[in-house]
């Protein structure tokens, strides 16, 4: 096994790198001195030196050195992280109209994007949107490895998903405390652009905390000016330890170098929940909120600067109970800042139905603090996707056959093929792409099949096809 060279800090290798330049130019404007004569007898003797310009050659030489290891940094980080990310093509209906088309196929039957291994027991957490819709989710591995992908559960408020595939022992990424992650700090986005898959990107984290996008319910995310496109969501964003900041999901399309990812934070709660109950059970305080801005901070009296302003409370909510007003400003929870509407409703988040929160609360400029019961919210799961029916809802594989004469043997002979007659919607003949009128050459490793053997292969759940269709042959496997 060949030792992985050591991660190398980029932060202190990049100045030395420039330095270096910088000493293997003359200073602009400045005189290059005529070569001395031979000094006279009286003279003392000179002083010796290195060869003309060999101080500038080291220095260009030691800039190419520090610049290696600022490449090679990058290429560990990738060789650590790249085996946690996949491939996810999924099949979708026709028609998709919506504003994420682009992330899905553009509307067609195939999309394309990307997802980071949560745990090494299958678990994979990718981008809602990825798999919206989906009939049938595929999951590539880096090693090649493919497999059928159920779907755990989905978080459409923060477009997040959770897929499980059959294998063990994967190489699950480390998920990172985002809240603690700097601005300006290198970060490394590795996914599937366009199809293109395991394409690295690098950047900087150029901010946090950014909402008011408009397109999720829960918005909280990082910006990068890594380059992210469609077929990049559900990737991660890393820091230069390997460990995963955000789930990228979205570029800004007004403006260039601007990519938002699902902070590390946000991204394990939901997983940990999608884990334990199959959806997302979000809590709630009872209030609606919104930034106290600087306008709305100089006309309140008394208001401090930062904070999240309330602007209602319902009758019967747990802000009721604690004696919280229209007006109130909230400036932190359990200890922690609020900045503005988002952290308070991320914070809250993070935390279960019936766990008590304190809030440090400003009214007319007099402090005092209260204590919340947080409960559920009780909101709908999203509507289930043909991708979760379960195999009970299908009889067998969904696929009938019949014996018919074969088209391509001469006129007058009696040679038989065994033809697709239907295929039930959504089942996984459907979901593998199995079409009527296919012509099946091949069954399980058995050729020339009859539609006997067809219906006896079925019995274990598993299909290997070789189909003939009027201008392909294709293998494809249906899997209950």
């Amino acid at each position: 096994m060949t030792a992985r060279r050591p991660v190398t800090s980029l932060a202190l290798l990049l100045p030395l790198a420039l330095a270096g330049l910088a000493h293997a130019q003359p200073a602009p404007g400045r005189p290059v001195p005529a070569p001395s004569a031979a000094p006279s007898p009286a003279a003392p003797p000179p002083i010796a030196t290195s060869a003309p310009g060999s101080r500038g050659a080291a220095a260009a030489s030691g800039s190419i050195q520090d610049l290696r290891r600022l490449g090679d940094a990058f290429a560990d980080v990738v060789d650590k992280v790249a085996p946690s990310v996949v491939q996810i093509e999924v099949a979708v209906g026709d028609g998709d109209t919506s504003p994420l088309r682009l992330f899905r196929g553009g509307g067609e039957r195939r999309g394309v994007g990307s997802g980071v291994i949560y745990s090494a027991d299958g678990a994979i957490l990718t981008n809602n949107h990825v798999i919206d819709g989906a009939r049938a989710i595929t999951v590539r591995l880096r090693d090649g490895r493919t497999f059928y992908a159920r779907l755990v559960g989905r978080d459409p408020s923060t477009d997040l998903a959770l897929l499980r595939i059959d294998a063990r022992n994967l190489p699950a990424a480390p998920l990172a405390d985002s809240d603690t992650a700097r601005v300006g700090s290198w970060v490394v986005a590795i996914g599937s652009p366009f199809g293109l898959g395991y394409t690295v990107t690098t950047g900087v984290l150029s901010a946090k905390g950014r909402g008011g996008v408009g397109v999720n319910a829960v918005e909280d995310y990082l910006q990068t000016d890594a380059s992210i496109n469609p077929g990049n969501s559900g990737g991660p964003l890393v820091d230069l330890d390997g460990r995963v900041l955000g789930i990228n999901t979205m570029i800004v399309s007004r403006g260039q170098g601007i990519g938002l990812a699902v902070p590390a934070v946000m991204a394990r709660r939901v997983a940990e929940l999608l884990l334990k109950t199959g959806r997302v059970d979000r809590t709630w305080i009872g209030v609606g909120l919104q930034d106290l801005t600087p306008e709305l901070a100089a006309a309140i009296p008394s208001a401090p600067p930062l904070g999240a302003l309330i602007n209602t409370v319902s009758p019967s909510g747990p802000a009721s109970k604690a004696n919280l007003n229209p007006g109130d400003v909230v400036t932190s929870i359990l200890g922690k800042p609020v900045r503005d509407a988002q952290d308070l409703i991320r914070e809250i988040f993070l935390h279960d139905a019936g766990e008590a929160v304190t809030l440090d609360v400003n009214r007319g400029g007099k402090r005092y603090q209260t204590k919340v019961i947080l409960e559920s919210r009780n909101e709908p799961p999203p509507p289930v996707l043909p991708v979760q029916r379960t195999a009970s809802q299908q009889p067998g594989l969904g696929l009938t056959v019949r014996d018919a004469a074969d088209p391509r043997s001469p006129p007058g002979t009696k040679a038989t093929v065994v033809r697709v007659n239907g295929v039930a919607t959504d089942s996984p003949a459907d979901r593998a792409g199995v079409k009527p009128g296919d012509i099946l050459l091949e069954v399980d490793g058995k050729q020339q099949p009859t539609a006997a053997d067809v219906e006896a292969a079925t019995r274990d759940g598993r299909l290997l096809l070789r189909i003939q269709r009027p201008n392909a042959v294709l293998y494809t496997a249906v899997h209950r």
